[in-house]
C-alpha cells in the first residue's frame, strides 16, 4: 500500500468544522517539512542523551542476564533444581513488571531524569548486595527488588527518544537503543562467566554492573537531556487521567495487538536466554572426545547472542524503513515474517544440539537474528500509534503485558516441565538422572517455543490491519491540537475522543 495515498484522516468522527480541519491538515504537513530526515542534523547533546540510554540499558541487560551465564554453579551452591533455577528469573521478571505501570503513570507527569536515575542507583545497589547473600530465599528476594530498579528505567527510556526525534531518525535511534538489548545481553554471559572463573566465584560476576551503574546515574542526573513531551512533534496534547489512558489503550488495536505478538518474542526470548547456555551444556557433553566447560559455553553463547543482536537490531529497522515506502504497514509484516522464520530454525537448533555442535550455533545464531529483527519496529510501532502524553503509559502496560504472560513465565515454566519429563524419561528409581535424561527433558521443554513464535507470527501480520489507520489518527490528533491552539474560537472537540479509538 502507497503511504501517499491515505488521506489524511482516517478518524471515523468529525473533530473540527471544515476550516479547522484544513488548517490541522496544513499544520501536518508543514511539520512534515520540517522534519529531519538524516542523523548529521542531530545536536552533539541529543547524541549524548541517545549514548547514555544506550549505555545504560546495555548494562541494564547485562546485569539480568549476569545470572544466567553461571547457572549451573548457582544451582550447585544452593543446591536446587532446574524449577527453582527459573523461579529466580521469575521473580525478577513479576517485579520488574507489576512495578513498571506505577513508573509509566510517573513518568507521563513527573521528572523522568529523577526517576530513572533513582531507578539505576536501586538496581546497582541491591545486585551489589545480593552478591553477598547465602539464602536462596533472600537471594530471589533481592532479584526482585533489582527488577523494581530496572523497570523505572526501561519504561521511561523509549519516551525520552520519541520526544527527541520523528520520522527515520527516531527509528534509527531506536534500533540503536535496542541494539544494546542483545548486545548487553550477551555481555552478561561473557562478565558472568569471566569474571566467576577468574575469581573462582560465580559471585564476582554480579559485582561488575554495579559499578557501572553508578556512573550511568551521574551521567543520567547532570548530562542526559530531558525534553519535554512531545517536543519533537510540537504536540499540545495535554495529559488526560489514568482511566482514560489505560480506556485509549486498549481500544487501540495496533497498540493491543502489537502487546500480545511481543509478548511472544518476550517468552521465547526469556526461555532461550535463561536456559540456553545450560541446555547446550548438557547437549555437548553427550558427544564423544569433546572438551568443554560450562563457563567455555556460557561465553560461546553470549558471543553468538551479541552477534545476533548486533546484525538483527539494526537489519530490522533498516528493512522496515526501506519496506515502508512500498507498503506503509511494513513494520507489522516484516515483524510478522520474522517470527514465522525463526520458529523452525531453533526447532531445528535444539535437534542439532546433540549431533553437531557448530550446525548447532549456527542455527541458534540465525534463529536469535530473525528475533531480534522485531525489537526496535516494535518500540517504534508503539511509539507512533500513541498519543505523546500517554507515551509512558504506554510502555508501561506494554511492559506488564508482555512480561506477565511472557518471559515472567517462561524460564520457570521450561523448568517445571523439564522437571515433570525427568521423571517420565528416566528409570524412575535413580535420584539423581543421567545426562541424556536431563538433556532430553529440557529439549522437549523448549520446544514450546517454537509454537509461541508460529502465535506471535500471526497476530503481528493481524496488527498489520490497522497500524496505518492508528498512525494516522495519532497524526492528526497533534495537527488538530496544534490547530485548536493556533485558533482558540474553533475549539470545538475533545482530544480523548479523537486517540481514545
Amino acid at each position: 500500500m502507497d503511504q501517499s495515498g491515505i488521506t489524511p484522516n482516517t478518524s471515523n468522527q468529525q473533530l473540527i468544522n471544515n476550516s479547522d480541519n484544513d488548517s490541522a491538515t496544513a499544520l501536518l504537513q508543514g511539520k512534515q517539512t520540517r522534519r529531519r530526515e538524516n542523523l548529521a542534523e542531530v545536536t552533539f547533546v541529543e547524541y549524548m542523551t541517545v549514548g547514555i540510554l544506550c549505555f545504560v540499558n546495555l548494562i541494564n541487560y547485562m546485569d539480568r542476564f549476569t545470572i544466567a551465564g553461571v547457572l549451573g554453579d548457582v544451582t550447585n551452591e544452593f543446591k536446587i533444581g532446574d524449577d527453582s533455577a527459573g523461579f529466580l528469573q521469575t521473580v525478577f521478571v513479576v517485579a520488574y513488571m507489576v512495578f513498571a505501570p506505577m513508573f509509566g503513570y510517573l513518568g507521563d507527569r513527573y521528572s523522568r531524569r529523577m526517576i530513572m536515575a533513582f531507578g539505576v542507583a536501586l538496581w546497582s545497589i541491591t545486585t551489589f548486595a545480593g552478591s553477598f547473600i547465602s539464602n536462596f530465599a533472600l537471594f530471589a528476594f533481592f532479584r526482585g527488588l533489582v527488577g523494581i530498579g530496572e523497570a523505572s528505567y526501561s519504561t521511561i527510556a523509549p519516551t525520552i527518544i520519541s520526544d527527541l526525534f520523528v520520522g527515520n531518525v527516531r527509528s534509527k535511534m531506536l534500533a540503536f537503543f535496542y541494539f544494546a538489548i542483545p548486545v548487553g545481553s550477551g555481555f552478561g554471559y561473557i562478565v558472568g562467566s569471566v569474571a566467576g572463573a577468574a575469581a573462582g566465584n560465580w559471585r564476582w560476576g554480579l559485582r561488575v554492573t554495579p559499578f557501572l551503574g553508578a556512573v550511568a546515574v551521574v551521567l543520567i542526573a547532570w548530562v542526559m537531556q530531558d525534553p519535554e513531551r512531545g517536543q519533537a512533534e510540537e504536540s499540545n496534547i495535554k495529559p488526560t487521567s489514568y482511566t482514560e489512558d489505560l480506556r485509549a489503550l486498549v481500544r487501540n488495536p495496533s497498540f493491543m495487538l502489537s502487546t500480545l505478538a511481543f509478548t511472544c518474542v518476550a517468552f521465547v526470548t526469556g526461555a532461550l536466554a535463561w536456559w540456553g547456555p545450560q541446555f547446550i551444556y548438557l547437549g555437548l557433553t553427550l558427544q564423544p572426545d569433546v572438551n568443554i566447560t560450562k563457563e567455555s559455553v556460557s561465553y560461546k553463547f553470549g558471543l553468538v547472542g551479541m552477534a545476533a543482536g548486533a546484525l538483527g537490531v539494526p537489519g530490522g529497522a533498516a528493512l522496515a524503513a526501506r519496506l515502508r515506502a512500498r507498503a506503509a504497514h511494513a513494520d507489522a509484516l516484516v515483524c510478522g515474517a520474522a517470527l514465522l522464520a525463526s520458529a523452525p530454525l531453533v526447532y531445528l537448533a535444539l535437534l542439532a544440539v546433540c549431533a553437531h555442535h557448530a550446525l548447532a550455533y549456527l542455527l541458534m545464531f540465525l534463529g536469535m537474528l530473525t528475533l531480534n529483527l522485531t525489537w526496535s519496529i516494535v518500540a517504534d510501532v508503539v511509539l507512533y500509534v500513541v498519543i505523546p502524553p500517554r507515551r509512558s503509559t504506554a510502555e508501561a502496560f506494554q511492559i506488564l503485558i508482555s512480561h506477565m504472560l511472557g518471559d515472567a513465565g517462561s524460564p520457570y515454566l521450561v523448568g517445571v516441565i523439564s522437571e515433570s519429563l525427568k521423571k517420565s524419561l528416566g528409570s524412575g528409581h535413580m535420584e539423581t538422572p543421567s545426562q541424556s535424561v536431563q538433556f532430553r527433558a529440557l529439549q522437549y521443554a523448549l520446544f514450546v517455543t517454537c509454537f509461541v513464535e508460529v502465535l506471535g507470527g500471526a497476530l503481528f501480520l493481524m496488527t498489520s490491519k490497522y497500524i496505518v489507520r492508528d498512525k494516522q489518527k495519532v497524526d492528526r490528533a497533534i495537527a488538530d491540537s496544534e490547530a485548536r491552539n493556533s485558533e482558540p474560537s474553533h475549539i470545538q472537540a475533545h482530544e480523548e475522543n479523537v486517540v481514545g479509538e
